[in-house]
């Protein structure tokens, strides 16, 4: 997941200015089942820590003992973990461990990826044998360049290719600022979303009022800059005033969003869509098809803190296109074939 890629290259540029060398796990092929998926990844830094995880905590340890001839020759490995014979997981994870040494000039093109909301892709050489063998490696590709993540020869001498898109960080745009805006916004970073806040001029808050939001503009409906809402964005109206929300919908009309969530009661939404369609009687259905009112799943939700939890859920629901529903009932595997980021 990119906001979990970009965890990882912030603990390396701190563990470099403590020199502080690092290793790179990522799961590059699976057997099975597994509490994770190809394509997630963890930094082991030269002092035993650990940043991220590629499982629900069994083959951690192994990684760490495993990196640490990384360490000592800066030659990347392949290690396999059979958790099939083992309490947890189920399948076979194939697990390349290579020296993270990426340039400033990629780390300067991601930064510039994650501001510009453009995917890039990794991709790894691999085997599915224990070893160290040449060639073995990783790669990032932007748009118009890419970079070695670690050293190693182009010589691939038949290896197999994992390779993984990543788009833009999910985004959270949250038009509002009262205090379940607040536990909305702790909430959708906590689970690795970037959260823009957008307040009212007359409002006195600041970011500082939103912990975990990246971005606060406190502006009039009309002064609105939309050009960064995509495919990879879910918005939410809660501003309780119906006049705003209204001035809000109307200026969102021509963007495209993943998610739009009304907050209020079903009386409220059917007023508000009433009205705005008598003022934009052309606007493109498919923008009408991702407003969702009152926003959230049906959990009994009543406190904020509920709410926002309800809120997020729809939203995880929609983005993954996944019908809400109890696990107990489902008949196939439990995690979504689509990757979040």
């Amino acid at each position: 997941m990119t906001h979990e890629f970009n965890h990882i290259i912030e603990a390396f540029l701190d563990a470099k200015r403590k020199g502080l060398k690092s290793v790179l796990a990522s799961v590059v092929a699976l057997e099975g089942s597994s509490y994770r998926k190809p394509g997630v990844r963890m930094l082991i830094l030269e002092n035993d820590t650990m940043i991220g995880a590629v499982s629900g905590g069994c083959v951690e340890k192994d990684i760490l003992r495993q990196a640490q001839s990384v360490f000592e020759t800066g030659q990347a490995k392949m290690m396999t973990y059979d958790g099939r014979y083992r309490l947890g997981c189920e399948g076979v994870l194939y697990i390349l461990i290579e020296q993270f040494e990426p340039s400033e000039a990629s780390i300067s093109a991601f930064s510039e990826s994650l501001k510009s909301r453009q995917a890039f892709h990794i991709h790894s050489n691999y085997k599915k044998e224990e070893g160290v063998f040449e060639g073995l490696g990783s790669t990032i590709r932007f748009k118009t360049n890419s970079f070695q993540l670690s050293s190693f020869s182009n010589e691939k001498n038949e290896l197999s290719l994992f390779s993984e898109e990543l788009p833009p960080c999910f985004k959270l745009m949250i038009f509002g600022a009262e205090h379940d805006a607040v536990t909305l916004c702790q909430l959708a970073n906590f689970n690795g979303w970037e959260v823009t806040i957008i307040s009212g001029p007359l409002e006195s808050k600041t970011i500082g009022n939103f912990p975990g939001a990246t971005a606060f503009y406190s502006v009039t409906p009309d002064a609105l800059e939309l050009n960064s809402i995509d495919q990879e964005t879910a918005i939410v109206i809660m501003s309780h005033n119906y006049a705003n929300d209204l001035k809000y919908l109307l200026e969102l009309k021509d963007t495209k969003p993943a998610y739009l969530g009304l907050l209020g009661p079903s009386k409220r939404r059917e007023k508000l869509l009433s009205q705005f369609l008598e003022y934009c009687p052309e606007v493109d259905e498919s923008f009408i098809e991702t407003i969702f009112g009152p926003a959230g799943l049906n959990i009994g939700a009543e406190t904020p803190q509920e709410i926002a939890i309800s809120i997020i859920s729809e939203i995880l629901s929609v983005v993954r296109q996944q019908t809400p529903m109890s696990l107990k009932e489902k008949r196939t595997g439990i995690h979504s074939k689509s990757t979040f980021n």
